[in-house]
């Protein structure tokens, strides 16, 4: 192809992107907004053992950042600890705290805001600065930053990934990639006040500029995502493999040495963090309240086998928790393998995340954490040149994604 043809291609994706980008955040807010003016749900829910205490009429009782009316269908359940540190820093009095243990070697309680990483909410109190303007309340005010940077975030995170994909596979594939990321059931978290637009920014981002050998802008970005969830540091898996392979493709002679230690960037900026006093206050609440803790593996087996039986259980509406969870554990497992191949390093990755998540003692939040794992999308662009695949994904994920949706605007469980 020539330049004189590639260069209005790919302006003309880049429009299209922006416009679908667009159309898709107006639609869901607007879906989110009818919600609210037209269901009635009874509360509390039964998801899981532990959702009814947190889905009662008085769940705001002790969660003050919830409760501003701005955008309110935008947040819910782990926003209020991006809104607490980005308005008030880890140490909030307003968060809930843990009380540290004998052996923790900490003299202080720890708000949950702790557990949480720092790049997003710090994004958010840059970029409210120039919104107080509007007028609006603290809390208003950061919803809004923290909105506008999610959907910033996944525009970066559609453009990096179609990109990327189209790199190999083509530009229609990279655009229905980016498509089917957004519509991926819980695809509406990437509007919301959480982290996973802004993670697939930085990490996809990295990854679109790995393929393009810039190591050290792929090491920046990609040590920005491991500050801003825990699977970060995994990217040094496709980032080491694409290097090594370039070396080995070179006899070693077309990337400096340097370069490499660009590439280990995210584990270098991971240590940096676990062994600094914030790691160490990540690691007890944690444990602690979130009882989630690497590699747990016993308690894994119990959580995820308990979870297998539920399906067959009295609870409908775990059933159908656990039915989304599982399905997008099945999807994520297959497409991992199915990319392995072509995409090694990237599968690796993949793989990691889920044994990651997997292994961490817990047994929720799957089908959220697959929206960072490239092969699903990979895979779901290359099954959807298939007319009727596209057709029956995009409307039974599209139908998912409404429902989700819906839960978590009722600030009820939806991963």
């Amino acid at each position: 192809m020539s330049l004189d043809t590639h260069v209005p291609r790919q302006r003309r994706a880049l429009k299209t992107l922006v416009l679908l980008w667009l159309a898709w955040a107006m639609i869901l807010y607007s879906y989110q907004a009818a919600v609210l003016a037209r269901y009635q749900v009874q509360r509390p829910d039964y998801a899981l053992g532990w959702t009814p205490s947190m889905t009662g009429d008085q769940r705001f009782a002790d969660r003050p950042y919830l409760t501003d009316p701005f955008m309110n269908a935008q947040v819910s359940w782990d926003s209020e600890f991006y809104l607490s540190i980005a308005l008030h820093g880890y140490d909030d009095p307003q968060v809930r705290s843990v009380m540290p243990t004998a052996d923790s070697g900490l003299d202080r309680p720890l708000a949950l805001n702790y557990a949480f990483f720092p790049v997003y909410p710090h994004l958010i109190r840059v970029v409210a600065q120039p919104l107080r303007i509007l007028g609006l309340s603290d809390i208003a005010t950061a919803t809004l930053a923290g909105v506008l940077i999610s959907l910033l975030g996944t525009l970066a995170g559609m453009i990096a990934l179609y990109d990327w994909v189209q790199f190999t596979a083509g530009p229609d594939a990279g655009l229905r990639a980016s498509f089917y990321l957004l519509i991926f059931p819980t695809g509406f978290f990437l509007a919301q006040v959480y982290t996973e637009g802004v993670f697939i920014g930085l990490a996809f981002g990295g990854l679109a500029l790995l393929q393009r050998k810039h190591w050290l802008a792929a090491g920046g970005l990609t040590s920005l995502a491991t500050l801003t969830r825990a699977v970060g540091v995994m990217l040094v898996i496709p980032l080491a493999w694409d290097w090594i392979q370039s070396r080995r493709q070179s006899s070693g002679r077309s990337e400096p040495i340097w370069s490499g230690l660009a590439v280990l960037a995210p584990v270098v900026t991971h240590l940096i963090w676990r062994f600094s006093p914030w790691g160490a206050a990540f690691q007890h609440v944690q444990t602690q309240f979130f009882t989630c803790q690497l590699l747990s593996l016993q308690r894994a087996a119990t959580a995820w086998g308990q979870a297998l039986v539920s399906l067959w259980g009295n609870r409908p509406e775990t059933a159908v928790y656990y039915a989304i969870e599982f399905t997008a554990i099945g999807l994520a497992l297959v497409s991992c393998g199915l990319t392995l191949r072509r995409y090694p390093g990237i599968s690796l990755f993949g793989f990691a995340v889920l044994l990651t998540s997997l292994t961490c003692g817990v047994a929720w939040s799957l089908a959220r954490y697959v929206l960072t794992i490239p092969s699903v999308f990979i895979v779901l662009s290359a099954w959807g040149q298939h007319w009727l695949f596209d057709r029956a994904w995009s409307l039974i994920s599209i139908l998912f994604l409404g429902l989700l949706a819906a839960l978590f605007t009722f600030d009820l469980w939806a991963g």
